[in-house]
């Protein structure tokens, strides 16, 4: 059976295209996918990811238990923290990416990827042998909304908000005599916080965000926008640019984790062995140089072979042109400034390997 959040109606309401997404029946977009994308860039967005999972992870073991699980150091996390996280196999190959944030003395909170929760309790308690560790699944009691842009921050001062926050941050807060978490995180490469509230809480919130926010220009945002917004920014999508046969490594994640982490975790000696010598294959970033859309599972060519294939394209509101991910073989002859070529409908279309992100990121906050 689908699932649906606790805002569900109010997305019906408001006229959005729905559709199943990792399980959930959700929003795809209420006006256009451009339209909300550029209100995101330009302004301010409202996000309902109430499909994602949140994970509480307590006890007196709670940070050896981590440092088993993810190749960070968590050890490292200071309190109201937040850090980016992979959760790697034996082989070093991804079962989800997550953000850890440290709640307390031996209390951790995980945010999971919708499509992941149940894979990523179960390998977590797998794991916890041998740890006093208490692994626990709130995902169904809480709904999360992500409020994204450069006028995030002023619109949330208007409901209240009195924390300063840096980025990869989380406090308790009161917006509107509402008592929540708020983190200063988020998935669109721009400045933003999402409020991680119970779930009857959420619908009225939710109308409260979209009245304060209606003077800064504020519009809900659809999985769609969600989708351009990170690809623009080069952000990972679990299930397209990471699964369980890449490693972080490959995933050109590497600036994400430790290189001198003392403690054994799962997959180390694999990552550690890739971070010498290099994976099989890498991630990079195109720009078709045609109208030509470059979609996941498209083949792309080098040298007239295949050398690998697009994990995420789509077409950018800001650049104006076609953008992709894609993984090819890990060789020296593919870099910046390459033209490789995408197999669209039976024909090669050529495409520059650029730097990433696409557009520069706007999401570090110091204050």
């Amino acid at each position: 059976m689908v699932k649906e959040t606790f805002l569900h109606e109010k997305h019906i309401a408001l006229g959005a295209k729905m559709v199943d997404f990792a399980g959930w029946h959700m929003p795809v977009q209420y006006s256009t996918i451009v339209e909300e994308h550029n209100t995101v860039r330009n302004s301010v967005g409202l996000f309902d990811v109430s499909h994602m999972g949140e994970v509480f992870v307590s006890g007196n073991d709670a940070l050896d238990f981590l440092q088993k699980l993810v190749p960070q150091d968590i050890s490292k996390l200071n309190y109201e923290k937040a850090v980016y996280c992979q959760l790697p196999n034996k082989k070093g190959g991804l079962i989800d990416d997550l953000i850890i944030y440290k709640m307390g003395i031996n209390y951790y909170l995980i945010i999971c990827n919708a499509s992941r929760v149940d894979d990523d309790v179960n390998w977590m308690s797998v794991n916890s042998s041998g740890y006093d560790v208490t692994i626990d699944n709130q995902s169904h009691n809480y709904s999360l909304l992500a409020i994204q842009g450069p006028k995030a921050d002023e619109l949330l001062r208007t409901m209240g908000l009195d924390t300063q926050q840096d980025s990869f941050t989380i406090k308790s807060a009161k917006i509107l005599d509402y008592k929540i978490l708020v983190s200063r995180t988020g998935y669109t490469g721009e400045d933003g916080y999402e409020l991680l509230v119970k779930n009857e809480i959420a619908p009225v919130l939710w109308d409260r965000i979209l009245e304060y926010g209606e003077p800064f220009g504020i519009k809900p945002i659809g999985l769609g926008a969600r989708d351009t917004l990170r690809l623009e920014a080069a952000l990972h999508l679990y299930g397209n640019d990471l699964d369980e046969d890449t490693t972080p490594v490959e995933a050109g994640l590497s600036w994400s984790f430790a290189k001198d982490k003392k403690e054994d975790y799962n997959g180390k000696s694999v990552i550690m062995e890739q971070l010498a010598n290099g994976g099989r294959k890498k991630l990079i970033a195109i720009k078709m140089l045609d109208k030509n859309i470059a979609r996941h599972g498209y083949a792309v060519f080098f040298n007239g072979e295949k050398a690998g294939i697009v994990t995420s394209g789509c077409i950018s509101p800001v650049l104006g042109c076609n953008i992709a991910l894609a993984y090819v073989k890990n060789t020296k002859d593919i870099c910046t400034g390459t033209v490789v070529q995408v197999m669209i409908r039976e024909k090669l279309h050529d495409a520059e390997v650029v730097k990433k992100p696409f557009v520069n990121k706007n999401n570090k906050i110091r204050n």
